[in-house]
């Protein structure tokens, strides 16, 4: 039996930085600059966390972290309008199945279009790269229609099963198998008596776990900041984390304080992952680029 080895050969500590502090001084200013500024809006956003309205809008405003982060935090949870703890266990919910459902359909489609043989393989490619053509925003009303004909909105399943796997998912793990995956491997698989849900699972997906991360990463990402299609299908009473955000902002006042606390609370569980997934997600996306 063929075992597939994904594991990575070790870097060597301090390369990366050894590099960066070799580099020239505008390669140093050019990349301290960039960093300040993505780093910034996360660190203003925690400054106005941790402090009341009232600071937020003075001049000039704040600049380092106050006290006042506790209070916000029971002022969120206890918003009974809100419902933002509600709000989170949906999102991490829908997020998950999501994710979870279109690793598996994607990789199983990609591997199917990438290297099986069947009749109506090139037909049914085109139709599912045609899904990639038709932009969200379009098929909003026709789902919204179908949903609450079968008595779905206002659930949560209404924001996980029509996403369960996507046409760029299938189309990532198909181009992927194709560059990553040789035929000589499957074939030498097949001699050795396996079939071909043996093959997907001990051969393929191996192969394909860098890009398996960067697809999960992206889709659970997609599927946590998603605003537009949870406020047209849910209600305030199941919301997702982000309509939960969108119900903190009041027709006549706008608690800033309150809202970048949620903001950030929602934030934490993707910086999470991504710490968790880093490696992979940047390995990824460093194949991608070698073989592009």
């Amino acid at each position: 039996m063929i075992v597939i080895n994904s594991r990575r050969p070790r870097r060597r500590r301090g390369g990366t930085l050894a590099t960066l502090w070799g580099a020239g001084p505008l390669t140093r200013i050019t990349l301290a600059a960039t960093i300040a500024a993505s780093v910034f809006p996360l660190y203003w956003m925690l400054v106005v966390a941790t402090r009341t309205n009232d600071v937020v809008g003075s001049v000039p405003p704040p600049v380092v972290p106050g006290g006042e982060l506790g209070r916000n935090l029971a002022r969120l949870f206890g918003d009974e309008q809100a419902r933002f703890g509600l709000g989170l266990v949906n999102s991490a919910i829908a997020a998950s199945a999501v994710t979870v459902s279109t690793l598996l359909f994607a990789s199983l489609a990609g591997f199917a279009f990438a290297k099986l043989r069947f009749r109506g393989r090139n037909g049914l490619l085109l139709v599912m790269l045609a899904t990639m053509m038709v932009p969200v925003q379009m098929g909003i009303i026709p789902l919204y229609m179908l949903m609450a004909e079968i008595g779905w909105t206002g659930k949560l399943q209404a924001v996980i099963v029509p996403f369960l796997v996507t046409g760029f998912g299938v189309f990532m793990m198909r181009q992927y198998t194709m560059q990553a995956l040789p035929d000589e491997l499957i074939e030498a698989a097949r001699i050795d008596g396996c079939s071909t849900w043996r093959i997907y699972w001990s051969v393929v997906l191996p192969v394909l776990r860098p890009a398996m991360a960067v697809l999960g990463l992206f889709t659970f990402m997609q599927t946590w900041n998603e605003f537009i299609w949870p406020l047209a299908v849910l209600d305030p009473d199941n919301p997702t984390v982000q309509y939960s955000l969108n119900l903190l902002n009041g027709s006549y006042y706008t608690d800033y304080s309150l809202m970048f606390t949620g903001t950030a609370v929602s934030t934490l569980p993707l910086l999470v992952i991504f710490l968790l997934c880093g490696r992979q997600l940047i390995g990824g996306i460093m194949d991608g680029a070698l073989k592009a």
